[in-house]
């Protein structure tokens, strides 16, 4: 017997999903298989596109004014939030820390309270974060970090002296973000988890394979070839659906056992 709401292809029907990052990459294949699977898709961008979208709101969401402005300006009741957007780790590390950490955080924080009961909120991190227990006390520091605070933290914390490390930051960061918001939200029903690729062949992999290629080529031996956008949008499509409401606090590796590889390896199993 099928699961309720998947019938049809329908596992999203009735609902309104904010995807970011909607013009490009995982954000566009995640637009895509929401409309496909009945949703509506409310998307976010800085670029234009008409592509998999019902409503668009163009933003730079390094800019806190601009994000302040955005949340004004979306519908209320929108059932949930697929923050795809994100710097690859060849941009500034200040706006890598602005896109991919704070300015993430800060507009999740300011939709909760628009958001309906019941709705998801799904973080696109990376398997580059899965090490994040050793970076706690970095997390730490930098849990309250604002746009203002983001080239002293840089500065204090070295982040600008190897070209990936602030990309790896942000993404320790949103995982363990996301295990620190597993209750919050708890009574209106509202979860937070996220999902973490492996290499996905994308800009950001090659990106990734210019500042660390032997690090890439190692992580690609452990793998059967590298991702596509099309396995890591039904991950996410999963955890906005109803199908996944007592999944909290999780962070789901879509790495094609990259990581079940890692570990194995470092326990020499």
């Amino acid at each position: 017997m099928a699961s309720a709401g998947w019938e049809g292809g329908q596992l999203l029907a009735g609902k309104t999903l904010i995807v970011t990052g909607c013009a490009s990459g995982i954000g566009l294949e995640t637009a895509g298989l929401i409309k496909d699977l009945g949703g509506d898709v409310i998307g976010v961008d800085r670029e234009m596109t008409t592509e998999h979208v019902d409503e668009l709101y163009r933003a730079d969401l390094s800019d806190k004014r601009m994000i302040q402005a955005l949340v004004k300006a979306l519908p209320e009741g929108a059932d949930g939030i697929a923050n795809m957007a994100g710097l690859s780790p060849a941009a500034p590390a200040e706006m890598v820390l602005k896109v991919n950490w704070v300015g993430l955080k800060f507009f999740t924080h300011a939709m909760v309270p628009r958001l309906a009961d019941g709705a998801s909120i799904v973080n696109l991190a990376a398997q580059a974060g899965a090490g994040w227990p050793d970076a706690a006390n970095l997390i730490k520091a930098g849990l309250e970090l604002d746009f203002a605070g983001v080239p002293d933290f840089i500065r204090r914390h070295g982040l600008g002296d190897d070209p990936s490390r602030p990309f790896v930051f942000t993404k320790q960061a949103l995982i363990a973000w996301t295990h620190l918001n597993r209750w919050t939200w708890r009574e209106r029903g509202i979860r937070m988890n996220a999902l973490s690729p492996g290499p996905v062949d994308s800009p950001s992999m090659a990106d990734f394979s210019g500042i660390h290629g032997e690090a890439v080529k190692a992580a690609l031996a452990g793998m059967d070839r590298p991702g596509q956008a099309a396995d890591i949008a039904p991950v996410a499509a999963f955890l906005l659906s109803d199908m996944s409401k007592w999944i909290r606090g999780a962070d789901i590796p879509v790495d094609g056992g990259l990581s079940s590889h890692l570990l194995c390896n470092k326990l020499a199993l």
